[in-house]
């Protein structure tokens, strides 16, 4: 999986989209123009800023959005339940804030022509976490078409489209979309995932409603078959890397003697490593749990606060936009005093001339007051680089 992005609809009172999305990935990218040129990363997520990271809130047709940057299960400098603890930890706190996600996308690159045993592995993740019920809020989205030809392809879509393992989530309504790597793919995306009826993933539902230990989620025991079945694999190997050795031994050759045993020294070790892996993704779930959810009240504090300076922008504009026009009819009243016959009323010509004049200073007065009042409104959107 080149990685998992998310999407999520907010149910609280400010009624906005959360989007969940993967950190740039081999190839794929959000233009910075689709979330709004003073947007930038949060790493508000001190403890995980390698693995979760919360981008500000943008709108997009008049909706706030929020990207979500997750790492897909290939990425080479965590371990998968490092990976599996940080996205599940966030997934279940923010559907206890009462956000429930809008979509789901998988990314596969075009360019890869097969699906290796990574891959496959990373898929049957990618399902374990989401479940079978969400498969219409998902999205299979292909990119990298720029290292390809055309034709290659949607040779290579149509055979993706049939394989074992996309088939049965597309037979279940998943879509599979291209991205191109442009503002306008990169927006109809989002709007496409941010219409869809939110709904629960698996892994939350386990872990929240369910009570489950992330350990007895789908997720969890999958990831422990995977390892499970690495560990057999190395068990096997060290097997028959003794009989090798006693061959080694019984000729006396000491050089293919002490590769054996280096050899045997790393699987050793990686034995080690996938058993405490294991542990490891149940004792750090909880003791994380409690971090994120000061930094999810944070988050949730920002995003109200962005929606609040986004409707002060839109109710002042209108209201300067008609004193401004109110103020040029006030002039051409004005033109039109100054321009009146002198055979009129000298009385009547300075009443309406002092009028006007009250008018049009309260007028300058009110476009000197709101200009300075937008200009706070607009540094305060200004997001530090």
């Amino acid at each position: 999986m080149s990685g998992t992005p998310f999407v999520a609809t907010d149910s609280g009172t400010i009624g906005y989209n959360l989007c969940f999305v993967p950190r740039p990935s081999h190839g794929f990218t959000i233009p910075p123009t689709v979330r709004g040129s003073h947007t930038r990363i949060n790493s508000g997520l001190r403890f995980c800023t390698n693995l979760v990271k919360v981008a500000p809130p943008f709108m997009l047709d008049g909706r706030s959005v929020t990207l979500i940057d997750t790492p897909g299960f290939d990425d080479a400098t965590k371990s998968d339940t490092e990976i599996l603890r940080m996205i599940a930890l966030f997934l279940t706190e923010t559907y206890q804030h009462g956000k429930k996600l809008a979509g789901v996308i998988y990314i596969h690159r075009i360019s890869d022509f097969r699906m290796d045993r990574r891959s496959t592995r990373n898929f049957r993740m990618f399902r374990e976490i989401c479940g079978d019920s969400t498969f219409k809020n998902v999205i299979i989205l292909t990119n990298m078409w720029g290292q390809i030809g055309t034709d290659v392809g949607k040779a290579r879509e149509r055979e993706l489209a049939s394989d074992l393992f996309f088939k049965s989530v597309l037979e279940k309504g998943a879509q599979m979309l291209r991205h191109d790597n442009t503002l306008e793919s990169a927006q109809a995306i989002i709007k496409r995932l941010s219409d869809n009826n939110p709904l629960v993933l698996q892994i939350q539902r386990e872990i929240v409603d369910e009570k489950k230990d992330i350990l007895q989620t789908a997720a969890g025991t999958e990831l422990n078959k995977e390892l499970l079945t690495e560990k057999k694999r190395h068990e096997q190997e060290l097997r028959s890397l003794q009989d090798e050795w006693q061959a080694a031994m019984s000729a006396k050759d000491e050089e293919t003697r002490r590769e054996i045993e280096a050899e045997a020294r790393r699987l050793q070790k990686e034995m080690s490593r996938i058993e405490a892996e294991s542990k490891n993704l149940a004792n750090n779930f909880q003791k994380e749990k409690a971090d994120l959810e000061q930094h999810l009240k944070d988050m949730d504090a920002e995003a109200k606060r962005e929606q609040r300076r986004m409707q002060e922008q839109d109710q002042l504009l209108p209201e300067m936009e008609r004193h401004r026009k109110t103020m040029m009819k006030m002039m051409d009243l004005q033109d039109q005093w100054k321009g009146k016959s002198a055979v009129s009323a000298k009385g009547e010509l300075e009443e309406a001339r002092r009028e006007i004049d009250a008018k049009a200073t309260k007028l300058q007065n009110d476009m000197n007051r709101m200009e300075v009042e937008y200009k706070k409104l607009a540094d305060s959107l200004q997001y530090p680089s």
